[in-house]
């Protein structure tokens, strides 16, 4: 897998400030993905080559597809239903209402379609962020959260693996990506393992897939790039450099799951830094990339 091997194209022409979380949308043929900072969701059909944004006037760190059409996102004021096409936003439960001070980051579905999500201090304060579960209630219809790691400096990529029995998760100064067993029924993690080490000189590790064959796909933000590992063996496989610095995620979509996509942003970017890389901010994707990823799980709610 090299860089040189492979077409990097931009999707479309919304520029983020700072570009996060891209969910492909396999029901709809859509690529969604947000702008933490702006408060927007984006779409793209690439098929038609239409798109479209809607405000949500609040930072939002991430968000799920679920299985009644909404979302589920993770803003700054905490968990809400949103209307994909309105924007329309119903507040759900707010996990960290007495911490003003934090926000919301990264947050995926795992396989039994519960909402993970993490927080971090808006000045990345050491320790400040915790990741939750969010999940319905069988018995009492309610959608409750349950903290499961705290201490957390800045909560980043999630992924599991396709039996459903391993959670991978990053915190990004760190430099790590651990494991930890998973209990599918419960949600309940245990036995935490560091699998992978990242050298500081390949940025600092942020949203984070895993593909078909079980490797784990990183963003680099800093670094450039998005780069594939074993995380049996701790081993980097390959990268994929980019046209743009701070590489924020990746996700694979496309019609069998063979396409990448990448965000990035442009936040803190001198003059300077923007006259290197004016592409900062885009949604980039690697049709046909070589390898094939799993598709997104809705939140069962």
């Amino acid at each position: 897998m090299t860089s040189s091997q492979l077409n990097i194209e931009v999707v479309g022409r919304k520029i983020s400030l700072l570009g996060e979380g891209p969910v492909w949308d396999a029901k709809q043929g859509i690529i969604y993905w947000i702008d933490i900072l702006n408060g927007q969701l984006h779409s793209h059909h690439p098929k038609t080559i239409t798109q479209a944004s809607i405000a949500l006037d609040q930072k939002i760190g991430s968000f799920a597809l679920s299985n009644h059409g909404k979302i589920i996102a993770a803003l700054k004021e905490g968990i809400y239903w949103v209307d994909k096409t309105s924007g329309q936003k119903e507040l759900i439960i707010a996990p960290e209402k007495h911490l003003p001070n934090n926000r919301f980051n990264d947050g995926k579905c795992d396989p039994a379609g519960r909402f993970w999500a993490g927080t971090m201090s808006l000045t990345e304060e050491k320790g400040a962020g915790s990741l939750y579960c969010i999940e319905k209630n069988t018995h009492t219809g309610l959608i409750e959260s349950n903290k499961m790691i705290a201490d957390l400096t800045i909560s980043n990529g999630m992924a599991w693996s396709r039996d459903g029995k391993t959670f991978y998760f990053i915190d990004t100064p760190t430099y790590e990506i651990v494991s930890y067993d998973y209990d599918l029924n419960t949600g309940s993690i245990e036995n935490k393992k560091i699998v992978v080490n990242i050298d500081a000189a390949d940025g600092f590790p942020d949203g984070m897939t895993i593909d078909a064959e079980g490797m784990l796909w990183v963003a680099h933000w800093g670094g450039w790039q998005v780069t594939r590992w074993d995380p049996i063996t701790g081993k980097k496989l390959g990268s994929i450099q980019l046209p743009a610095a701070k590489i924020t995620s990746c996700t694979f979509g496309g019609d069998n799951l063979t396409d990448l996509y990448i965000s990035s942003a442009r936040v803190g970017l001198t003059d300077a830094a923007l006259a290197q890389q004016p592409l900062a901010g885009s949604l980039f994707v690697v049709k046909n990339c070589g390898y094939q990823g799993l598709p997104a799980v809705e939140f069962r709610g």
